[in-house]
């Protein structure tokens, strides 16, 4: 069975990476995460090709010319996108992949892959994140102010998500994440197999009544 495509997304200080990585060392045989490219510059500790495959514009570009990703989207003026051949690969290796996106990036998954998970991670509060975002010291406070800018934006979006997870208590927010995710790949299982049964004992049943 294919695995199941899983948009994570979030107010930027969230906690989204740090859920994701848990989420792969518990279960490193059901999840793959997909790594995105990005224009913008690596941040202290960041490494090439683990947190994200860091490009030029011009780069970037190229790549979108080339038709080479599955989604892309501006965010705080740097580019962000999602290599194609990897997640494709990984699919049909029946492993779920886990698309750490922005909430574009995510509709544009969604367009595509109708059967995709789209989560999206909150704060218990505005002021926790905002606390959140100091604690890091990635960002100026002209930053993290236009951060909370972006986030307004997305807040009036969210309800587009299929689910939204709060991360007040870490543990209880990766259960209700792994558990989501198992519970959809199942019920698109079950439809699958439960739609081609009926469909197949219609058959059946038509064919004798015209007989």
């Amino acid at each position: 069975m294919k695995g199941l495509l899983v948009v994570v997304s979030g107010f930027s200080g969230v906690g989204k990476g740090t859920l994701m990585k848990e989420l792969l060392a518990r279960y490193p045989d059901q999840y793959a995460l997909s790594i995105s490219a990005t224009s913008r510059k690596p941040r202290e500790g960041e490494t090439e090709g683990v947190e994200y495959f860091f490009k030029t514009h011009e780069e970037f570009k190229k790549m979108i010319d080339e038709d080479a990703f599955l989604e892309h989207a501006v965010y705080n003026g740097n580019d962000y996108g999602t290599p194609k051949d990897f997640v494709y690969q990984k699919l049909e290796e029946g492993v779920n992949i886990i698309l750490e996106i922005e909430i574009q990036g995510g509709f544009q998954i969604k367009s595509q892959f109708p059967d995709a998970l789209l989560l999206y991670v909150i704060p218990p509060s505005a002021k926790e994140l905002v606390n959140r975002l100091r604690k890091r010291s990635t960002e100026s406070e002209a930053e993290i102010f236009h951060r909370l800018q972006q986030a307004v934006t997305e807040a009036g979006l969210i309800e587009n998500y299929d689910y939204v997870v709060m991360n007040d208590d870490f543990e209880i927010c990766l259960n209700e994440i792994h558990q989501m995710i198992c519970l959809q790949k199942k019920s698109r299982m079950l439809r699958k197999k439960y739609a081609l049964g009926l469909r197949d004992e219609l058959v059946a049943i038509t064919s004798k009544e015209n007989e």
